[in-house]
């Protein structure tokens, strides 16, 4: 199936855009609200989910990243890259507006857009919402805004939130995994990553990592179809860690070690 390309006008003065306006992540790395009027590298997730062959494609300029960097491109290294990197950016969405604004916006693959890295290492730079909807808590101070939608308490918008990124991992799952040699398991497992690491990471960049991880716990309370796990992250006497349950099969590259999170490992 063709999606058919499309430039989203947004109107940039809506409560989820300033909401997304006033938070950031990483150095190099584009939050936005809306898509640039020359989309240049940016793609809707549902020509992803559309077009599986964009996953190939990924996959492929990642391969050749990957033999000049460590002279070997393993089938199931440039899947669990590509795959873990999809999940988490769509997770991080979700989680920032979560944790920063208590508000949970539309993740409907027609609704989030990734930027991907022309150049050298082909990883996401860049996410983009481009539907203005959003849910929030009563006391919201634009609880009344005509793109609204008002829910009961935080456990009920940290519900909706998993929903919403489970109804679009369900979409990506069906995509994926048809075109590589990773189990469901292995796939759910991912996304379980991705929705737990979404909230902690939110409240590391944003200043509050003790505050991510309760919200990580409130996204996660326990193993909940179709997720893997409840939230596994925990403190130790060097900080907060968490335990993967799904591997980005970096350590099948010559010369590599597991990542120090791989259920391999711990």
């Amino acid at each position: 199936m063709t999606v058919p390309a499309r430039t989203t006008v947004c109107d940039v003065t809506t409560p989820v855009a300033r909401s997304l306006g006033q938070v950031s992540l990483y150095e190099g790395f584009e939050v936005r609200f809306g898509l640039p009027a020359e989309r240049g590298d940016w793609v809707l997730c549902s020509e992803f989910t559309g077009e599986p062959q964009r996953f190939d494609a990924w996959r492929k300029a990642l391969a050749e990243w990957l033999r000049e960097q460590h002279g070997e491109a393993p089938e199931r290294t440039t899947a669990g890259y590509v795959m873990s990197w999809y999940l988490n950016v769509v997770g991080v969405l979700g989680g920032l507006l979560f944790h920063t604004a208590r508000r949970v916006p539309s993740l409907r693959p027609a609704d989030v857009a990734i930027k991907v890295a022309a150049g050298g290492r082909p990883h996401v730079v860049g996410v983009a919402l481009l539907n203005d909807e959003f849910a929030c808590l009563p006391d919201d101070p634009e609880a009344d805004h005509p793109a609204a939608t008002v829910v009961a308490d935080e456990t009920a918008l940290a519900a909706l939130l998993r929903a919403r990124f489970a109804a679009h991992s369900a979409q990506f799952v069906g995509a994926f995994g048809p075109t590589v040699r990773l189990g469901r398991r292995m796939l759910w497992a991912a996304a379980t990553d991705a929705l737990d690491s979404a909230a902690w990471t939110a409240g590391q960049v944003c200043g509050d990592e003790t505050a991510g991880v309760m919200d990580s716990a409130l996204l996660l309370p326990a193993k909940l179809d179709p997720f893997t796990s409840a939230s596994t992250l925990k403190a130790t006497d060097t900080g907060w860690t968490r335990r993967r349950e799904s591997c980005c099969f970096h350590f099948v590259l010559p010369n590599a070690d597991a990542c120090a999170t791989c259920p391999r490992v711990c």
